[in-house]
Formats: C-alpha cells, structure tokens, sequence
C-alpha cells in the first residue's frame, strides 16, 4: 500500500490538563527501521496511566489523589522526565502496513496488539521496560511504529478490534497482579475498584481461576461486578472482616489500604497497581510482619503473563466489557467521562478512517 507523509492525532505538548492534548493532522509518519513494523491503529483504550502522565501526577513530588494537575513538574512520567512532544496511547490494537528490513514476523495484514509495559531488562534491572505512550509513542493517533518482537499476533482471537483494545493495560496488569499474588482456586479474593477497567479484568480473571470473588465498588455498578463473577460485592467505605482473604488486590490505594492488609488473613498477599485515592498511607508495620503478609508492587509483568492473557482471549475465556466508544478527535471528553466514574467497563478510542 502507499503510504501518506504525515498522519493524524494526539499530541501532549506538556504535562497539564485536557489543553496539553493537540489535535494534529501534519505529524509525520514514521517509518520502520530494523526489525521495526508500522501498524495502523484501529482502537486504542482510555486508561488512568495515560491522565496520570499528561498531568504529572508520577512526579514524586506530588502527593495526593489522581484528578489534580501537578504543575510546574519535570519528571511526570513512568520512569522520570518525558520527552515532549509525545503521542499516548498505552492500548493499542491495529494491523501492520510496514515493515523494515530483517522482520519477517508479523505478516504484513496481521493484526496485533501488545503490552503497555514493555519489557527492556538490563543486567542492572532485570525487570526494566519501556510503557508505550510514555517511554515510545503510542497509539493515540492513525500509525504507531513498533518492533516487531514486542507485537502478539492476535488475527484468529476471537475479539473486536475494539475489545482488543481493551485487554492490554486491564487485563495484563489485572492478571499480573492475580499471579503474582498467587490466587488460584478455592482462595478467598478481595478486589478494589471493582467496577473499574483494571478491577473488572481482575474480577473475571480471578472468578475464571476458581477463586471466590469479593469485589468492593459502588453499589450502583454492583450487578456489573457480580455478573463479571464477583460472589460478593460491599460498598466502598464498608467495614470490611478482618484475617479472612488470601488474596488483596489493590487499584485504588490511599488511606483505605490499612483496612486492606487487616483484612488479609496470616500469610496473605496484598497486591497493589494503583493509587487513584492518594499515594501515601501509614501503615503499622507489625501487622505486616508478625501476620507474615507478603506486599507486592506490581507494573511490570513477564513476557510469559502476557502471552498467556492472549492464550486466554484466544480460547474465548477472556472478554471486556465495553463501556463506550468516542473519535480520537474527543479525547479530552473521553478523558473527561473517564475521570467522572459514571461508566463500568472500557472506553475506546477511534482513530479516523476516512482519506485525509
């Protein structure tokens, strides 16, 4: 196929609110170098790490709840400073159009999808990555150039694109978090922000492991968590038992996480990925350790938790729940109706797919 020059998107030009985003249609097509491929992007997901970057909030510097713009910030990003300007987008779903020399997999036509965290391990970080929208450029806009061995070929699965778009960041970190927590049948799991895109991943994945399922949300979005598999469902701010999960698994953070590791019973697993009430908490260290409880902190995930994710999606055991659909072009209400919390379930991007 011929390729245009330049391509249509969304450009964060800073850290800042919904006015850092730029609606773009010159940005330059990249081109695929070695062992690199070119994939039009036919969905892309709405999650909290890419607000969280656009606003700095990842700056150690700030403090508080997600939702408030941190100002002034220089190093807002995953791993520290950003290099602006950047095009988001950790969820991403497209086909390869290009490819660069040396790449023989993917083929082109295939449609692919890949983690958010990409894994780079060094000899000085074994677990090193790369999250894609903010280390790389990502799929908030009509191309996104990828290497070729960080892609999952995902043309038999069973899936929209639009539901592809949809497993990377909740899904994988949802599943990441199950296994590193060690959940497996017949355990006793609580679940925060259970209603969420990362929670309701948790929900079903956790219910599809044998696991018996508390999810704790609003109780509007109660029936969603249930009908995801959650055997139970309790309010937020409800009093939760005390010593009776095997398993915590986190998304929301602030000062509700004491609550959480009294909630575990001996030898119990508390397993965190999000922190949208607040990053800070006070914790009375004895009833970690003399309980045995085991934290986890859990963002990057192994190549083998991923491909296992699509194994899964693949025999048609996986399915997100899609709350919503919006144009590239509305990002900022995208963003806006995500922050809001009115929805259960996915938003999804749309990149255009009309001719400029």
């Amino acid at each position: 196929m011929t390729l245009p020059a330049t391509m249509r998107g969304v450009i964060l030009t800073r850290h800042g609110g919904p006015e850092a985003l730029e609606w773009r249609e010159d940005i330059p097509l990249p081109r695929p170098g070695p062992g690199e491929v070119l994939v039009r992007v036919r969905a892309a997901g709405v999650n909290n790490t890419d607000i969280n970057t656009r606003e700095g909030w990842y700056a150690a510097e700030v403090t508080g709840a997600t939702g408030e713009t941190a100002d002034g910030v220089a190093r807002g990003g995953w791993a520290g400073a950003l290099g602006f300007p950047r095009i988001q987008g950790g969820d991403l779903c497209g086909v390869v159009v290009a490819r660069g020399p040396g790449v023989e997999t993917p083929a082109l036509g295939a449609r692919v999808t890949c983690p958010i965290n990409i894994p780079r391990p060094t000899e000085e970080n074994p677990v090193g990555f790369v999250a894609l929208g903010s280390e790389i450029d990502g799929a908030f806009a009509e191309y996104c150039r990828m290497a070729a061995a960080d892609l999952y070929d995902v043309s038999d699965v069973p899936l929209s694109d639009i539901e592809i778009a949809a497993l990377p960041c909740g899904f994988g970190t949802a599943l990441g978090l199950l296994e590193r927590a060690g959940v497996g049948p017949g355990q006793e799991v609580l679940i925060t922000g259970a209603s969420g895109n990362v929670g309701l991943a948790a929900v079903q994945l956790a219910a599809a492991m044998g696991a018996r399922v508390t999810g704790i949300a609003a109780p509007a979005k109660a029936a969603i968590v249930r009908a995801d598999g959650a055997a139970a469902v309790i309010a937020r701010d409800a009093p939760l038992p005390q010593d009776h999960f095997h398993a915590v698994i986190d998304l929301v953070g602030g000062a509700g996480g004491v609550t959480l590791i009294d909630a575990l019973r001996p030898g119990g697993h508390y397993a965190v990925a999000g922190a949208i009430a607040g990053p800070m908490i006070t914790v009375d260290l004895r009833r970690i350790y003399l309980r045995d409880i085991t934290l986890h902190g859990c963002t990057y995930q192994a190549p083998q938790v991923f491909a296992r994710l699509i194994e899964m999606a693949r025999a048609g055991r996986v399915r997100p729940r899609i709350a919503a659909t919006y144009p590239l072009r509305d990002i900022a209400r995208a963003q806006a109706d995500f922050q809001a919390k009115t929805h259960a379930g996915k938003l999804v991007l749309l990149p255009p797919e009309d001719k400029k």
